[in-house]
């Protein structure tokens, strides 16, 4: 399965995200590695996150990356 690169830029509401592909990978290695320099060079004014996706099709990575995901609840020995 392929590593893609996505550009997620916030949308009007929490909801809405806008998401760009930016390049795909076999390799989670050059996945990373690549992710990792496309964030060194986002400027401070920039509103957007690279993130990383491993999944069978780009449909089924754009789907993971929209879910909504529930907040970790932190522990009182871990703050």
């Amino acid at each position: 399965m392929p590593y893609y690169i996505y550009k997620i830029t916030a949308g009007p509401t929490a909801l809405v995200k806008t998401l760009e592909k930016l390049e795909q990978h076999d390799s989670f290695k050059e996945a990373k590695a690549r992710a990792r320099t496309m964030r060194a060079s986002i400027g401070a004014g920039d509103d957007h996150q690279i993130k990383v996706m491993f999944a069978d099709t780009e449909l089924e990575a754009e789907e993971k990356l929209m879910e909504k995901r529930e907040a970790p609840i932190l522990r009182e020995w871990e703050k």
